[in-house]
Formats: structure tokens, C-alpha cells, sequence
């Protein structure tokens, strides 16, 4: 069975420094979250206020009822009592787990812990709310308690259990391992909420769904504190074409919802930012360019017109005579292998020097040069021709 995606950009994502979403905005990634298939968005934290409350309202009215919302908040009496006046109905209530949190940030004891869990779990059923535990630091944490936790949760009610590698410390391998654990040890839903400081957030929730987590926890563009969290379109574009397994998010989706958040955050995405990035689809090596025109699926991974997307060649210092010859035939020129050789020093001189690929009309200029340089002309477009000394 698929994992299902539990979209956090409206809460851990808006926690990025710097980022914060009005309304409307909020309002527009809902419907583009929904519009793409996501089943699960975790829609804010209601006990930060009124104004905070209001757009949860909001949010409410007008979401479709095939996706689920959450509501996040502390096992604190403030904060239940700002999600059961909500009519969102499903808690994410969240408890430090690690004995570092527990003892330097709450100075309590794991017998609290165990102690809280059961009341507030019980507490928000008995208000009609479905209950998932937030672990936060559980990858810090002694892992026998973890399971603890997680029992403790189950028997009190709760459906679900959040692993929560809260400060992005995990590699794959141990996520496996403490994954696997905690499904042998509980029946209930375990979600990964895998963070990126070390890069791997991604290949953490892949190796997390494959020791039986039923739920992945993502952000748009990865998008949240510090190095942020599991990107939506890395855990959907992995999943697609690395596991071949659907998740119900279509790729067609992942560059508008993109830009979406790129713009109502104020974070760029990086040219080379993998799925979304402007250049991602952009090649220059002459080996990569000669395998992708005799078939794209030498140098592809997977077809970017899925994406909406398209291969593009540019020129540059590694640009080989078949990608030369490419981009002059884009310009009305037919050039031999030889004579697109002959530009190969031209423009790798050019590119080292502008740090670019040359224009058009630098295009002609570089042809023009090496015409005289080399005393012959290929054979050129009459209006090109006129261009030429």
C-alpha cells in the first residue's frame, strides 16, 4: 500500500525563519494541495490566536472533505482546549521524548511523559477529536522508550504515532531500524516527520515507508525550519519513479504548487533544486547532449513532460559538435560535424570568459569568426548571409 502524504507547509513550513503566510495565501495553497491529491494537510497551530483561529476556520469552509485536516498543538490544557473549539477534528498533539528534551527543556521525568500521553489522548477523545502523538526528538531518544510512548498512546487511543527526526540527525539505516521496531511493537498508523539539516530527509521517509511507516510527513520545496523538511515533490518523484509506487499526487502538479510556495514565501528555488529547478532539465556536457538526441532515455531518469517539462540544451565549455551543431540547426544553420568542431574552442573560450552561453547574435558572431579563421562557410540562410562580412 501507498504511503500517505501528510503535507506540512501551513505549520512546520510557515516556522521557517522569515515566512509567514497571510489568509488568502493560505487559502490558495489549501485548494492547490487538495487540487493535487493530497490527503492529509496539517493546517496550523490554533493556539498561536484569534487571527490564527479565523483562517483554520476558513480553511475549514472551504476544504473538500476527501482530504483531512489537522490541527497541531502541545499536550498543554491552552492548547486542546484552541483545537476542540475548531471544527477540525483530528489532534496532532506533541511531547518531547528525548531524555535531553524531557530533562533541559520540560525538567520532567519519562513517567510524566507516559502519564501526559494517556491523559490528553483520552481527553481529546472524550471531546470527540481523533488523537495522533507527536514524538518530537524521537530519533534522539532511547528508543525502548519510544516504544513506551507509542504503547502508551495506543492504549489510551490514539491512531497514530509521529516519529519525529527533529533535528534531521537519522541516515536511512537507523530510521529502518527504529521503524521497524516501533511497527513490531504497536497496530497504529506511524508517520515519519523527517527534517533535512543533514540532507537526508527524503531518503529517510522512503526507508521509513519501507519499515512499514504508513504516513510521510512533507513540505513544498521543503520548505520549513532551518534546513527544512521532506520535500513534497522529492517523496512523490522518488516514490513514482524510483519505487514505481503512486501516492496520488500526479507530477503534472508538483511545478505549480512550487511556484506557489516559492512566491508566497519569498524563498527562490534553486536552478539545481531536484524535480522543480529551473535547470534541471538543462544539459551542456557533449556526452549527455549526443545520448540524450540519439534517444532521451540514455541521460533520463524519468520523461520531464510529466513535469510539464522539456530537455533544453546550452552551450558551454563542455558542449561537444552534436549539441553545436543542435544549436545552430535551431538557428537555421546547417553545420557539418567538422565545421561544428571547429566552434568548439570559440565558444568554450567564450563561456570561460562571460560566464554564460552566448546569445543568438554572439552565435552568429562566433560563426562569422571561425568562417575567416578557418577559410570555408557552411552552408547559410540568405537572410544570415547578409549578416556576414
Amino acid at each position: 500500500m501507498a504511503p500517505r502524504l501528510v503535507d506540512t507547509t501551513l505549520r512546520d513550513g510557515e516556522q521557517a525563519p522569515g515566512v509567514a503566510f497571510s489568509r488568502e495565501e493560505k487559502l490558495r495553497l489549501v485548494q492547490a494541495l487538495i487540487a493535487a491529491g493530497v490527503p492529509e494537510i496539517e493546517a496550523g497551530v490554533p493556539v498561536m490566536g484569534r487571527a490564527e483561529q479565523q483562517t483554520l476556520r476558513a480553511i475549514a469552509a472551504t476544504a473538500d472533505p476527501c482530504c483531512r485536516l489537522i490541527s497541531w498543538g502541545r499536550m498543554h490544557p491552552a492548547d486542546l482546549e484552541a483545537i476542540q473549539a475548531l471544527p477540525i477534528r483530528f489532534a496532532n498533539l506533541s511531547v518531547p521524548v528525548s531524555d535531553l528534551q524531557i530533562e533541559k527543556k520540560l525538567q520532567r521525568s519519562r513517567s510524566w511523559v507516559l502519564e501526559t500521553v494517556r491523559r490528553f489522548v483520552r481527553e481529546a477523545m472524550d471531546l470527540g477529536m481523533e488523537v495522533a502523538v507527536g514524538g518530537e526528538d524521537s530519533s534522539r531518544a532511547d528508543l525502548d522508550f519510544v516504544l513506551r510512548v507509542a504503547e502508551t498512546a495506543q492504549a489510551a487511543g490514539a491512531s497514530r504515532y509521529r516519529f519525529a527526526d527533529t533535528l534531521g540527525i537519522l541516515d536511512p539505516f537507523s530510521t529502518f531500524r527504529s521503524i521497524r521496531k516501533l511497527r513490531r511493537a504497536v497496530d497504529i498508523e506511524i508517520e515519519i516527520h523527517a527534517h533535512d539539516d543533514l540532507g537526508m530527509a527524503t531518503a529517510n521517509s522512503l526507508a521509513a515507508y519501507r519499515a512499514g511507516a504508513t504516513h510521510i510527513s512533507v513540505t513544498v520545496n521543503g520548505l520549513g525550519e532551518r534546513a527544512g523538511n521532506a520535500p513534497l515533490e522529492e517523496v512523490v518523484a522518488a516514490l513514482r519513479y524510483g519505487s514505481q509506487i503512486d501516492c496520488g499526487v500526479p507530477s503534472a502538479s508538483l511545478p505549480s504548487l512550487s511556484r506557489l510556495v516559492s512566491e508566497i514565501s519569498g524563498r527562490p528555488v534553486p536552478d539545481a533544486k531536484s524535480i522543480v529547478g529551473r535547470a534541471v532539465f538543462t544539459h551542456e556536457s557533449g556526452i549527455h547532449v549526443d545520448g540524450l538526441l540519439k534517444d532521451p532515455r540514455n541521460y533520463q531518469a524519468f520523461d520531464p513532460n510529466e513535469l510539464g517539462r522539456s530537455h533544453e540544451f546550452v552551450l558551454g565549455k563542455h558542449s561537444g559538435p552534436r549539441a553545436i551543431q543542435w544549436s545552430y540547426r535551431r538557428l537555421g544553420i546547417d553545420l557539418s560535424l567538422s565545421e561544428a568542431g571547429a566552434l568548439r574552442e570559440p565558444i568554450s573560450a567564450f563561456v570561460s570568459a562571460r560566464k554564460r552561453s552566448p546569445k543568438r547574435s554572439e552565435l552568429l558572431h562566433l560563426l562569422s569568426a571561425t568562417i575567416v579563421r578557418e577559410g570555408s562557410r557552411p552552408s547559410l540562410p540568405a537572410k544570415e548571409m547578409a549578416t556576414r562580412p
